[in-house]
């Protein structure tokens, strides 16, 4: 009888920040496979809100629950990295029609660098479906509420972010 080999994907994105739409595609994809990886881009050519670091840090106490979730910094090719990590399948979540058509891409591409590794798309549920890293920066940029669209840890991070930025007659309501 053959023995069982883990089966490990991994859940790459710049998470810029971690909303709760990626929240729900951890969840949800930690329930499909042995063990998740959550793979923090660090990318030289954009200018994140948040440090590599910082973006660790936030989406380790989010997933803090998840026994089988891990989250590491990765630079470079995705492909090289996963099979870095003995992963054997890229997750992606999906919001719309217009994501399909970036990802499949992209998962075109990883396919023929790395022929063994597998994409899987998870679409994120419905009350997620609006929801993306940029809309929620410029949200609380202008002192808007984020509860609910992302973790409590990500919330307090983007008052502290923006607190010194609000503006005057502006109510916070973070």
């Amino acid at each position: 009888m053959e023995e069982r080999v883990a089966l490990i994907a991994i859940y790459p994105g710049s998470f810029d920040p971690l909303t709760n739409g990626h929240l729900d595609v951890i969840e949800r994809g930690r329930k499909i496979f042995d063990y998740l990886i959550v793979g923090v881009l660090k990318n030289p050519h954009k200018q994140p809100l948040f440090t590599s670091e910082e973006r660790k840090t936030m989406i380790e106490e989010a997933v803090k629950p998840f026994s089988n979730v891990e989250v590491e910094i990765f630079d470079g090719l995705l492909v090289n990295f996963a099979r870095q990590k003995g992963c054997r399948v890229i997750l992606r979540g999906l919001r719309a029609i217009s994501d399909y058509e970036y990802e499949t891409q992209i998962a075109l591409i990883n396919r023929k660098m790395a022929p063994e590794l597998e994409t899987l798309f998870l679409p994120t549920s419905t009350e997620f479906s609006y929801l993306n890293s940029t809309i929620v920066k410029e949200i609380a940029s202008f002192g808007g509420c984020v509860r609910g669209l992302v973790p409590p840890v990500v919330e307090r991070r983007l008052k502290g972010k923006f607190n010194s930025r609000s503006i005057p007659g502006s109510s916070p309501d973070f």
